[in-house]
């Protein structure tokens, strides 16, 4: 037996398990951090443009792409000089090629004649716009409207510019994925009201995997550290218990 009360063999065995789940643990704890700091860039949501699938005040995080990834429904960041130049958010409608109006007999968003179901729209903007436009997207350009349409200043304010409103897709800086913060919005779905129409919709980027490797790196990281203290202390335990039932035993002699 050695001295903390376990076999040398097993207990080293052990701690050798333990030094590598600690390992394992740091190695996909700060790699899951450094992937997401490559992947994903994060924002605060400065308006209520965007309410109510994010509102002001919310932590996101929008995965870096080129904006040629950019698809319909996708919500974006970007920055144009013609908009302001600070980092805006607003969702792709409509693509290159793509006529949009609004509203439909039913008072339904169209793209490219087809009505498109926006469940993420305020309900005060629920029936659509409440000015009639129609507009065809010049290629390589994205038309963005938000999701409040009666307060967003959106591709709708900029019609009589020569892109129709429409803005570069070199201006796409990243695509919302998810909350940071607050927790209660996860994942930022994909509307599939747009995944009929041809490219269908985007998918999201690694998060998930993301998130996975770092809650996988911290279980491992307390899990292997705890080792050692609750070996030492079990073994502790077992050697009070072993001593007093010694002392028991040699009462027991003495008082015969």
């Amino acid at each position: 037996m050695g001295s903390d009360g376990t076999k040398g063999g097993h207990g080293r065995l052990g701690r050798v398990l333990s030094g590598l789940a600690v390992a394992v643990g740091c190695l996909l704890f700060l790699g899951g951090f450094g992937w997401g700091a490559l992947v994903y860039q994060p924002y605060t949501v400065p308006t209520d443009s965007m309410a109510p699938t994010v509102r002001p005040g919310d932590r996101v995080l929008a995965e870096r792409i080129d904006g040629d990834a950019a698809r319909r429904g996708d919500i974006v960041v970007f920055e144009d000089p013609g908009w302001g130049g600070g980092p805006m958010l607003k969702r792709v409608v409509g693509i290159g090629g793509d006529t949009v109006a609004c509203c439909g007999e039913d008072g339904r968003l169209t793209v490219g004649g087809r009505a498109v179901d926006e469940p993420y729209l305020s309900a005060s903007a629920a029936g659509g716009s409440p000015d009639a436009f129609t507009a065809k997207v010049p290629e390589g350009h994205l038309f963005l409207l938000g999701d409040e349409r009666l307060g967003s200043l959106d591709s709708r304010a900029h019609l009589a510019d020569v892109g129709r409103g429409s803005v570069p897709r070199s201006t796409v800086k990243g695509r919302l994925d998810a909350f940071a913060w607050p927790l209660r919005g996860g994942m930022i779905e994909r509307p599939e009201g747009f995944a009929a129409l041809p490219g269908g919709v985007s998918q999201p980027g690694p998060i998930r995997l993301i998130t996975l490797s770092i809650a996988a790196g911290a279980v491992l990281i307390v899990a292997g550290a705890a080792h050692g203290p609750l070996t030492r202390r079990l073994s502790g335990g077992e050697r009070g218990t072993r001593g007093t039932r010694g002392g028991r035993a040699v009462s027991g002699v003495g008082r015969r």
